[in-house]
């Protein structure tokens, strides 16, 4: 095979990626990964099964790159609405005002990272340490928040396990108004710390 071959069969095989990408975030995540066999993703996203088991082994497979693709995206858009506050204080409430955002979209089903661990978490530890790679690197974004508002660390444990709640709460409730609620909370803890004046 030529290079030219070569390179082109790689970007098949790029947008195929992506397409069962794309279907599997919408299938697992609406439905539960263990009520998705890997023909539904087939069917979604309109590739062979034969090139779909070329470039996902098993569902295993498939469900773990659905975590890692999802933990990018979910903290790009979390971090890209906090950034944009001019104040620390801001920037810490702003985590609540994003998740009532993404609380209030039509297709919320809750955390994926929390649904996936309760249907798989403990028959793989594969994808026990993906939703625990996923709320780490959130509590220690929630960290550099709070050191840069100059308020104690122990506030970024307490702000993740209001935000936590308030993505269950949401989910099973079916409104955003824990978002509101967890803010209100967060206001209040931050009060009772010393740092820079809330807004």
């Amino acid at each position: 095979m030529t290079d030219r071959e070569e390179a082109a069969r790689e970007r098949v095989l790029d947008a195929a990626r992506e397409l069962v990408l794309d279907a599997a975030q919408e299938l697992f995540y609406g439905r539960g990964v263990q009520a998705v066999g890997m023909d539904a993703v087939r069917s979604a996203s309109g590739v062979s099964l034969k090139r779909l088991y070329q470039l996902f082994p098993s569902k295993d497979a498939l469900v773990l790159e659905f975590l890692r693709q999802r933990d990018v995206r979910w903290r790009l858009r979390l971090t890209g609405h906090v950034e944009a506050q001019p104040t620390p204080d801001e920037r810490i409430t702003a985590v609540f005002d994003w998740l009532h955002g993404w609380f209030s979209e039509p297709d919320y089903r809750g955390c994926a990272f929390i649904n996936t661990f309760g249907e798989m978490g403990a028959v793989s530890s594969e994808v026990a340490a993906e939703a625990q790679h996923h709320k780490n690197a959130f509590h220690d974004y929630l960290a550099r928040l709070v050191a840069a508002a100059g308020r104690p660390d122990a506030l970024a444990g307490q702000l993740a396990l209001l935000a936590e709640g308030a993505m269950v709460t949401a989910a099973i409730s079916g409104t955003p108004e824990p978002a509101r609620q967890a803010r209100d909370a967060a206001r209040l803890l931050m009060q009772a710390h010393p740092g820079t004046d809330l807004p």
